[in-house]
């Protein structure tokens, strides 16, 4: 599996923080990254502060990091 440039895998999940600028930019983010995630039926852990959102993808079921993970990253990674 090909971890997606800018993600972390510290062995147990997939991580990338996002700088959106503003909380109002990063809340859109948030929006976007779920609609991506209900289509995939797939979620991360989202955090949020001010500026920046991280998520955090691992696969629940089998406890580990798969090409589940890798997908979604990608797909959140072309939101822009």
């Amino acid at each position: 599996m090909d971890v997606p440039s800018g993600w972390t895998n510290d062995g147990q999940a997939l991580e990338r923080t996002f700088d959106r600028g503003s909380f109002n930019g990063a809340i859109a983010f948030v929006n976007q990254v779920a609609a991506v995630a209900n289509r995939l039926d797939h979620h991360p852990d989202i955090a949020l502060s001010w500026n920046e959102v991280t998520i955090r993808t691992w696969s629940h079921d089998v406890d580990a990091v798969t090409e589940r993970d890798a997908a979604l990253a990608r797909e959140i990674d072309a939101l822009g």
